[in-house]
């Protein structure tokens, strides 16, 4: 049976931060979220962009309780002010969308390679600086959006910051591959420190976004543009469809934490929110340990997990 976003649950009372929600999966996640009764937070690069986003959510779906906060992921300071400026008592729902996709070799505002620094590393940062806000909730829940991708991945820890050889489709399924090692491994800590969080991944499957021809990828030329929208259109299905598997794993009440949610057809390109289990990334915890030690030292971010 096909699970739509009219099979979400009543979500009134929760406080949700959607990252990179101006446009594509992140906006449609968002308003779907508000549409329930969520009160949901647009945590956006541009302010512009997401100025227009909220006031397009607000006529799309009346009365829905919104805001927009800047946030940039290339930027660790932009990552640190946002966490600080954090407002509410709590946050209940922490969907990780923002990221980059096969860009231009480039470096983060700190240094980094740009898709391992914003896909990633911005990521971790966030939901460390956040996780004060989130413990504060009675049931908190965070969701990182990986790829279908990443099972392509040659995952190589020398190499993550293109200390070597840059090939944009290499870094690109190398970061998602880390998003995924790093939900995973903060439920290990998470249960190991015995709190309620729940970590979950998902991968949304081929979906029609502007991460492919927006941002850095919109000056690659114009045959570049004219070859992607085709392809987009031709073989990639609708951001709503892609947007099932993080609204299904940010939502289901009796979802377990670590769980991995792919689409349920061919090599989790479309099809239904499932359960994936059977991934290398899931049981290779000892990649993930030193990921997540190497991402401390990089962030200069250190959980307060306990034992952690």
């Amino acid at each position: 049976m096909s699970w739509t976003p009219d099979s979400l649950p009543d979500q009134s009372g929760r406080l949700a931060v959607v990252t990179g929600a101006n446009s594509g999966i992140g906006y449609v996640t968002a308003r779907e979220l508000a549409r329930r009764g969520a009160h949901v937070v647009l945590a956006c690069r541009s302010r512009e962009r997401g100025r227009d986003a909220v006031e397009r959510l607000r006529t799309e779906v009346p009365g829905a309780r919104t805001e927009l906060r800047v946030l940039d992921l290339a930027d660790l300071g932009s990552v640190r002010g946002f966490a600080e400026c954090w407002s509410h008592d709590r946050l209940d729902l922490l969907v990780n969308n923002a990221g980059v996709a096969m860009v231009p070799f480039s470096r983060t505002a700190d240094g980094f390679e740009s898709q391992f620094g914003i896909n990633h590393l911005g990521t971790f940062a966030l939901t460390g600086l956040l996780m004060p806000h989130l413990l504060a909730a009675a049931d908190p829940r965070v969701v990182t959006v990986s790829s279908e991708g990443q099972r392509f991945a040659r995952f190589d820890m020398t190499n993550l910051n293109a200390e070597r050889r840059y090939r944009a489709a290499f870094a690109y399924v190398q970061s998602k591959r880390a998003n995924l090692y790093f939900a995973i491994e903060l439920q290990r800590r998470a249960d190991a420190a015995g709190l309620r969080l729940r970590s979950m991944a998902v991968a949304p499957g081929l979906t029609r976004s502007n991460v492919l021809t927006g941002g850095a990828n919109s000056t690659r030329g114009r045959a570049y543009g004219i070859l992607t929208r085709l392809l987009l259109r031709l073989a990639f299905r609708p951001t709503p469809d892609g947007a099932k598997t993080s609204l299904y794993a940010a939502t289901v009440p009796d979802l377990p934490g670590g769980s991995y949610v792919v689409p349920d057809g061919p090599f989790q390109l479309r099809g239904e929110p499932a359960l994936r289990s059977r991934e290398r990334a899931i049981q290779d915890s000892a990649t993930a340990h030193r990921l997540w030690g190497l991402s401390e030292q990089l962030t200069g971010v250190r959980y307060p997990l306990p034992g952690s």
